[in-house]
């Protein structure tokens, strides 16, 4: 089992996780269908955000005591938001063919803006594998605090994730064979060759990122997040998985910027995963784990033994157990993609990246059937 889906509020939790994906899809439908919605939802509003940022940290709106400020005010929660807002306003560019988005090299560009996610992703997870070694002098697992305000158990399935999301970042191919399609409104920027091959191997890695590095928000970043565009792509929108991903993607670090206690301390709160073994049983909150985590982090032991001890306070005990078959799982999948790929390059004798691998198969004549 990979989350603590048991206690007295799981039913809220569960039409929490309805509602975080059903507004993703919906979102994200009014984001790509016109020219409107897109400018609405990812120029409009980051720009409203970015004064509301700038505001707080002058000391509107509450300050240091408003909940973006006391929640999400690490640099990587901003960099998150902006990155992926930037990815959806490129891929409208190429879309719709505004300025660069009419260029033929302009077309690198999802390619780069997703590797760049993915490497930040590695960088990550290499972090935490380094910071347990540098508490227990092996990479068998150690808590530690991130200024995220988040227990972390580090291990040797941190390294094995960073692995596969570095075969990822090659399992992106036709990378600068990008359409619009040919609906009424242009409605979408359509990569053909990102077939359910790499959509699946992207899924299961990034499910492991955020279950690994982000355990307290995956529940909603690593499940609902991920199966949104997912779900898109496969019944009505195929080839159109990379701009449903970068939409949602945005869409969602915008609502957790403004409204982060809808994870960590309303009734929806994000269940817990199985690695924080016994809380739920021990009535351990999401809430609880942030305020002894950003406590260490703040006191400057956030890669001390320090985590442990606090841990062990609560009466949790650390089942690293789903995170290592996930992370097997993981690489697994990238590597079986990635030797497809050699295998049907070498067969067709093309460049992968330059174009197309998966012609002829399902996902991708269905995605070609609708570009322009």
């Amino acid at each position: 089992m990979l989350f603590q889906l048991y206690s007295d509020h799981a039913a809220v939790q569960l039409v929490g996780w309805l509602l975080v994906f059903c507004g993703l899809v919906l979102l994200n439908e009014i984001g790509r269908r016109t020219k409107i919605g897109g400018m609405l939802i990812f120029v409009i509003i980051p720009l409203i955000l970015t004064v509301y940022f700038i505001a707080i940290h002058l000391g509107a709106f509450g300050g240091a005591n408003s909940d973006t400020m006391k929640y999400m005010d690490g640099w990587f929660h901003y960099f998150k938001l902006y990155a992926a807002d930037i990815g959806c306003v490129g891929f409208m560019m190429i879309k719709y063919k505004w300025g660069l988005g009419k260029q033929e090299w302009f077309k690198w560009w999802p390619w780069f803006i997703v590797s760049a996610n993915i490497m930040i992703a590695n960088v990550s997870d290499m972090e935490s594998a380094l910071a347990a070694y540098a508490i227990s002098g092996n990479f068998s697992g150690a808590w530690w605090a991130s200024n995220e305000g988040v227990f972390i158990y580090g291990g040797w399935w941190n390294i094995l994730n960073a692995i596969a999301g570095m075969i990822n970042i090659f399992c992106m191919t036709g990378c600068v064979k990008l359409y619009t399609s040919k609906d009424k409104n242009h409605s979408d920027m359509l990569w053909p060759d990102m077939t359910i091959w790499f959509i699946l191997a992207y899924d299961v890695w990034n499910f492991e990122y955020t279950y690994l590095n982000l355990p307290t928000h995956t529940w909603y970043c690593g499940v609902a997040l991920l199966l949104a565009p997912t779900f898109a792509n496969a019944f009505w929108n195929k080839g159109g998985w990379i701009q449903n991903r970068a939409n949602t993607l945005a869409i969602w670090c915008m609502f957790a910027q403004i409204f982060p206690l809808f994870q960590l301390g309303s009734k929806f709160a994000a269940v817990l995963p199985r690695v924080y073994g016994g809380a739920t049983e021990q009535g351990v909150t999401t809430m609880q784990l942030y305020d002894q985590a950003i406590a260490l982090y703040n006191a400057g032991q956030g890669k001390t033994s320090a985590a442990g001890d606090a841990i062990a306070a609560m009466g949790i005990t650390a089942d690293p157990t789903a995170q290592g078959v996930v992370a097997v799982m993981a690489l697994a999948i990238n590597v079986v993609c990635i030797m497809v790929i050699i295998k049907r390059s070498i067969a067709n004798g093309r460049n992968p990246y330059a174009n197309n691998v998966f012609e002829g198969t399902r996902d991708f004549e269905e995605a070609m059937a609708r570009a322009e």
